[in-house]
């Protein structure tokens, strides 16, 4: 498998796990508190099989960039949180730190 797509399948399984958080109240609900370990275990999982062949920091350069991004986005979308001018600078800042990563680290 394309070692791009299972970075971007850790991604989504780590904002799935991390979404999952909110809802699990504490690790008190049973389902989420199950979703949050499922999520988080694809997301290594799939992480560790990236790393096979992207650079390190590359890949946590992405992984951890793209999930904070997604997940900040997610949390305003579905539990209404706020949407500042500087969630928003700090999201761009993120994004923009990932792509400079991804275009100085090596081409694999």
């Amino acid at each position: 498998m394309n070692s791009y797509v299972l970075l971007a399948t850790a991604i989504l399984a780590e904002i799935f796990g991390s979404s999952m958080l909110k809802v699990s109240n504490g690790f008190k609900k049973l389902f989420p508190s199950a979703g949050v370990l499922i999520g988080m275990g694809v997301a290594f999982y799939c992480l560790s099989l990236a790393l096979k062949t992207i650079p390190l920091g590359t890949a946590y350069a992405i992984w951890s960039g793209a999930g904070t991004a997604l997940t900040a986005l997610l949390g305003v979308v579905l539990y209404k949180e706020t949407f500042s001018s500087k969630k928003f600078l700090g999201l761009v800042l993120i994004i923009g730190g990932v792509v400079i990563m991804k275009l100085t680290g090596n081409s694999h």
